[in-house]
């Protein structure tokens, strides 16, 4: 019979030799969905039977109907929320578009086009809109999406605008930090402030962030207590694109930590031109960062890619990436999207073995 003392050393060794093995997650983990269910249901499928517990779905695809069914199977369902997602607001409200240095609009992003983060109507706007969506639905939590000042990171090549000099983060900022900024126009205010007071405009950039997570997770105590504030986000860690996450972005996560109760890193490797492997590194990487204990507050629940974009996902890189978001503390994981998945009945077969393994 092997001893005691040579078993855990060959518990080790198999550890030290294939890492992946160790991204499972214990009983009680998050195992998700990002996207409707209906491709699922369309087919027959029962989303327990497939090991799914959780649902994450755009705020403005839920119904009644679909919450029911979700209910009714014994999971929880979560709404992804569009928090500084400008486009269709920005176009009919100009006061909201994010200025640049130059005193210019911001042209949009790739595909993304932001807002103003201090703009007061739109934020009136959007807080109006979560607790219609709380009053309407019996949702377990709200994520966060969008949550940063005008930008792209969804990209190999990020797209990173410095922005917002408009009148209203002007004023806001002068308040923040003291100040009267010189200047007789914008290029000269942003001038003065990127060399004479970045540090400060950093932080309080950040600041903005962190007030509109503050505010809707109030909102969420009043209307719906018990229920959880997420925020998808992006994964970069704290040097990647000189700074780029809080330097531009506004995402300080020390700032954070305290207001949301789960982290979920889009760590989409296709999309941004990363290796599989790198998903779990950054899991492992957030966190350590953050000293996430699996079980108390915050939690970490990556969002992997499964969907085809911008080249086919195969079912063996999905199941990497799936296990990927399950490595160090990691209390949950999901998947873009739900359709990805469910037209594809080997990444189908994929989600279910990796699933059920953990609820073993």
């Amino acid at each position: 019979m092997m001893s005691l003392k040579n078993y855990f050393v060959k518990i080790q060794l198999v550890c030290f030799l294939f890492p992946v093995m160790q991204c499972t997650a214990q009983p009680g983990t998050i195992q998700g969905i990002y996207g409707s269910p209906e491709p699922f249901w369309e087919r027959n499928y029962k989303l327990s039977d497939l090991g799914v517990n959780a649902v994450f779905v755009h705020s403005g695809s839920i119904d009644q109907a679909m919450v029911n069914k979700v209910k009714t199977d014994g999971l929880k369902i979560y709404a992804e929320f569009a928090t500084l997602n400008g486009k269709n607001y920005v176009e009919k409200n100009p006061d909201a578009w994010p200025i640049d240095e130059n005193g210019q609009k911001a042209e949009q992003a790739s595909w993304f086009m932001g807002v103003c983060p201090t703009n007061a109507g739109f934020r009136q706007y959007r807080m109006n809109q979560l607790k219609e969506l709380l009053q309407s639905y019996d949702v377990d939590g709200v994520w966060m999406d969008y949550v940063h000042w005008h930008a792209q990171f969804e990209e190999p090549e990020p797209i990173l605008p410095e922005t917002c000099f408009c009148n209203s983060c002007l004023t806001s900022f002068e308040k923040s930090a003291g100040i009267r900024v010189p200047g007789n126009n914008i290029p000269e205010k942003a001038g003065w402030i990127l060399k004479n007071k970045d540090p400060e405009w950093r932080n309080w950039r950040c600041s903005v962030i962190r007030s509109w997570a503050m505010e809707m997770k109030e909102i969420l105590r009043d209307k719906k207590p018990g229920s959880l504030l997420g925020i998808y986000h992006c994964p970069w860690d704290d040097d990647e694109f000189n700074g780029a996450r809080r330097r531009i972005l506004g995402l300080d996560y020390d700032m954070l930590r305290d207001v949301v109760d789960v982290f979920s890193p889009m760590v989409y490797h296709g999309r941004m031109g990363r290796e599989p492997e790198w998903v779990m590194k950054n899991t492992e990487w957030i966190c350590n960062r953050l000293n996430i204990r699996r079980g108390s507050n915050p939690e970490v629940w990556p969002i992997v890619q499964a969907y085809n974009d911008p080249y086919p996902i195969s079912p063996e890189e999905f199941e990497r990436v799936l296990k990927g978001g399950l490595a160090a503390e990691s209390a949950g994981v999901m998947m873009f999207t739900s359709y990805a998945v469910a037209e594809d009945q080997e990444k189908i077969r994929i989600m279910q073995k990796v699933y059920q393994s953990n609820d073993e």
